[in-house]
């Protein structure tokens, strides 16, 4: 090993051990004493409930972790927004889990909550996966409620979903362990079955200090709308239960009967390890964002057997094409190549940049993937575009274009990894967030932006002094490069893949070693959902 792969190696784990202590500070929800609070009540936090439901010795992942951070420090923040999202096994069963966390607002409902349950939703349609809700909270946080409240992916949006998932035949499971008030009451009810954890559970369309200010009857909220109430006089829940873990063990049960799936048939044989050291990841992928590599070394260690078979491995070479195994699921792999590469002309292409071959290669790749019925994965360290004369003149735009809608019309299922870069239109091509990946996930080393924020903080810098010159303002030198670092400080924030975590442009940001479960988890999801349309990619410019 040279001293850069040492380099490398240091800087990589950093970055990993800054992931675990986040991840660490995350599962503390509200903190240590509110879930002790929660034992105190005899209930058990958002992560035991989880943990309790999901079958033991089986491959978890989380959705979301980081979503909120460091979004409402005003309001004393939301960590993880106030709800935990992870797809298991239930009884053997795939399942995605979604349980609100009681130790932040009571389990109240930021604008980020809504957009994270629609997320599990949209999860649970897309793969017709059955999904399981744990019910404890206190309704919309009101301080913010005009951004929740009355627009399409609001609040009002995850009933609708309730209706639409019934209608398509998905499982819907709610077990209300604490407090379901106001329209949350709904969600339950708009399930399949329901659940009610006695002496803890409650659910009512209002509480009863506002049923005394509304009516002026006086009632206390156990008898207005406990589970004994809706259990045994409304009618309105279907099980009763003791406590968290006997509510819990009821819906093992129920999933434990429901009937197997159709299935859309992805091919899967008996997984096998990489042969290159998986570990090597670390060491391989640079310090800087602007350093060469060569993707392919990435590739022989997620891969099965480290076998990757390339298609038109000659052409286009900025992009990398063909087809591998992961954890035994054949996959057809699109990978930015990172190290600047010969064409047949002796021309020298850029590591990281698409240019008009690659982008036709990547076009008629994921076309016969389509036509194999094989998922696609998207592995993302790219700059964007090619520009200048030469490539306009060439067509960059229509074969930009044309891959772009080979992403957009795709059928079969879709899984991206932020490795690096992952920069303007090159986001698109390459299946970001607005292309409907099943998945997507960052490594720690990713970077999501516009363009770099060395890049960035340039424009911003010559745009804001050209404003200060007009008003009659000289800029020194020490001036300038003051304004430039501080442009490029609050820009290099913005690019962090924790900012995207927290907003949800992404679904997790993980451990390298860990994209294999997350991809092999996401297709396993995706086989319960039989391709329903063929594959069409409509006008496009030849």
């Amino acid at each position: 090993m040279d001293i850069n792969f040492n380099k490398n190696e240091d800087h990589n784990k950093l970055l990993l051990s800054d992931l675990k202590n986040r991840l660490t500070k995350v599962k503390l929800g509200g903190g240590k004493s509110r879930i002790e609070k929660q034992h105190a009540q005899g209930k058990l936090s958002a992560r035991e409930r989880i943990e309790y439901l999901l079958d033991k010795g089986r491959d978890a992942i989380e959705i979301g972790a980081f979503v909120g951070d460091g979004m409402y420090e005003a309001h004393g923040g939301c960590p993880s927004g106030g709800v935990v999202i992870k797809i298991g096994y239930v009884k053997s069963k795939q399942c995605i889990v979604v349980a609100n966390d009681a130790t932040v607002k009571a389990g109240a409902w930021f604008p980020i909550t809504a957009k994270k349950n629609l997320r599990a939703q949209e999860i649970a349609m897309e793969n017709r996966l059955p999904i399981i809700y744990l019910v404890d909270s206190a309704g919309v946080y009101l301080p913010m409620q005009d951004e929740i409240f009355p627009d399409k992916e609001h609040f009002g949006r995850i009933f609708r979903n309730n209706a639409i998932m019934s209608s398509m035949g998905i499982t819907q499971i709610s077990a209300v362990m604490g407090s379901c008030v106001a329209g949350g009451a709904y969600l339950p009810i708009m399930s399949d079955e329901a659940l009610i954890v006695d002496k803890t559970g409650s659910i009512f369309l209002a509480g009863s200090y506002l049923v005394k200010a509304a009516i002026g009857e006086l009632i206390d909220n156990e008898t207005l709308g406990g589970a004994t109430t809706h259990c045994e006089i409304s009618g309105v829940t279907d099980y009763k239960a003791n406590d968290d873990k006997d509510a819990l063990d009821t819906i093992r049960n129920i999933v434990d009967k429901i009937g197997d799936y159709d299935k859309a048939g992805y091919n899967r044989i008996t997984p096998v390890k990489p042969q290159a050291k998986e570990e090597d990841i670390y060491g391989i992928l640079p310090k800087s964002r602007t350093e060469q590599y060569d993707m392919l070394e990435i590739i022989r260690r997620l891969v099965d057997n480290s076998e990757f078979e390339q298609y038109k491995e000659g052409y286009g070479k900025t992009i990398l094409t063909g087809y591998a195994r992961i954890d035994g699921w054949a996959v057809g792999i699109v990978a930015n190549q990172r190290k600047v590469v010969k064409t047949k002309n002796g021309e020298m292409q850029f590591g990281g940049v698409i240019y008009s071959d690659s982008a036709d290669k990547a076009t008629r790749f994921i076309a016969n993937c389509n036509q194999k019925k094989i998922p696609l994965v998207f592995l993302q360290d790219v700059t964007g575009f090619m520009v200048g004369s030469k490539s306009e003149h060439g067509g960059i735009i229509k074969d930009g274009a044309k891959m772009v809608n080979a992403v957009s019309n795709s059928v079969v299922p879709k899984f991206t990894v932020v490795i690096g870069n992952s920069y303007g239109a090159g986001n698109y091509a390459m299946c970001g967030k607005a292309y409907d990946p099943r998945l997507i996930v960052a490594w720690p080393s990713a970077e999501l932006a516009v363009m770099s924020g060395n890049s960035a903080a340039k424009v911003l810098l010559q745009i804001e002094t050209a404003s200060l010159k007009k008003k009659g303002e000289k800029i020194t030198e020490a001036q300038e490069t003051e304004l430039f670092n501080k442009i490029k400080q609050r820009y290099d924030n913005q690019i962090s893949p924790y900012y995207a975590a927290s907003r949800l442009w992404t679904d997790a940001v993980i451990d390298p070693l860990d994209t294999r479960k997350y991809i092999s988890l996401g297709i396993e999801a995706a086989n319960h959902a039989p391709i329903e349309k063929p594959f069409n990619l409509g006008v496009i410019q030849v």
